[in-house]
């Protein structure tokens, strides 16, 4: 266990302040590490995989005694140590030839682990392709292909999924340039037959090109880049409910706020209800005109209307008193 470390000054301050929960979490970075025995191909394959995901990753190349299935404790201090939230442990020995192991943490804790064991006969690195390679840095297009990686009860195949789409996903946003849109990572698993070995996971890397088309939407080729990987499913160790319940909990200052007194109909349309307090439309400032205004003849009209009126309700009393006084 790492001890609490108190800052002594306002850099290591930031420092850990940079470590912290925070509302809007820093893009997932990768750590690569190999074991005490790791084979020339696992150590291509995690060089490709690094020089795909260059600015969020960190590299070791010493050897390091770690058996990620037996002791996390060490993954637990490098996580922490490089504040590194996915992680890709290379190994190699007769029982597992070739193992590469895809780990991912939350709060410097091991949340789930996949081992997936690649096949040397097919494997390819991404130098023995001799054609223009992606900019570094850009997000790529992903596919995944099959059936067993939408089964709806969990297993290796969803959980794979999971994890390769946190490893290529990278920085988050919302809008992308088309231009940036340079390749594309494709993987893809067969049909799971009873009776027969679990099928492979294919990893493979291509380069979007596109052409003239004559016509206002390009024409869209695709060219493989590598690398290309076929993996077999190993070991598997699944996250534990409450620490997972934990890692997909969304913070209060993203969850929207709901507006008062808005509201949406059967349409689609936004709906929006406001209250006033009671008005004197007496003292309404209206637009003033010429032409709505009343001449003189018309006031003195006016006027004498108003006092023939009174002179018939007075004549009319005096009759009625009149009559009662008889």
């Amino acid at each position: 266990m790492l001890r609490q470390i108190q800052p002594r000054n306002a850099r290591s301050k930031r420092a850990l302040e940079k470590k912290a929960p925070q509302v809007h979490e820093n893009p997932k970075k990768c750590l690569f590490l190999r074991g005490t025995s790791c084979s020339e191909i696992v150590q291509l394959a995690m060089t490709d995989l690094y020089s795909l995901k260059r600015t969020l990753s960190v590299r070791f190349t010493k050897k390091n005694a770690i058996h990620p299935f037996e002791d996390v404790s060490s993954l637990e201090f490098f996580s922490e140590k490089n504040d590194c939230s996915l992680m890709v442990f290379g190994a190699h020995s007769k029982k597992r030839a070739h193992c590469m192991t895809l780990v991912r943490l939350f709060n410097y804790k091991v949340l789930d682990m996949l081992e997936l064991y690649l096949e040397p006969d097919s494997f390819r690195t991404l130098a023995q392709f001799k054609n223009k390679k992606c900019a570094v840095g850009l997000k790529p297009l992903m596919v995944f292909s099959g059936t067993p990686f939408d089964s709806p009860t969990p297993n290796a195949y969803t959980l794979a999924k999971s994890v390769f789409t946190d490893f290529f996903r990278g920085e988050e946003t919302q809008t992308v340039d088309v231009e940036g849109l340079q390749y594309m990572v494709s993987i893809s698993a067969g049909e799971e037959v009873d009776g027969q070995p679990p099928p492979k996971i294919h990893l493979r890397v291509y380069l979007i090109r596109t052409k003239r088309s004559g016509q206002k939407l390009p024409r869209v080729e695709i060219e493989e880049m590598g690398p290309r990987m076929d993996f077999r499913v190993g070991r598997v160790k699944e996250a534990d409910e409450s620490m997972m319940k934990d890692a997909l909990r969304k913070p209060k200052g993203l969850e929207p706020k709901s507006k008062k007194n808005v509201e949406t109909d059967i349409v689609g349309d936004k709906v929006g209800r406001i209250h006033l307090g009671k008005q004197d439309l007496g003292e309404l400032q209206t637009r003033k005109m010429k032409g709505l205004k009343r001449s003189r003849a018309a006031e003195a009209e006016s006027d004498d209307d108003d006092d023939d009126d009174e002179e018939d309700l007075v004549s009319d009393d005096d009759t009625t008193s009149k009559r009662t006084k008889h």
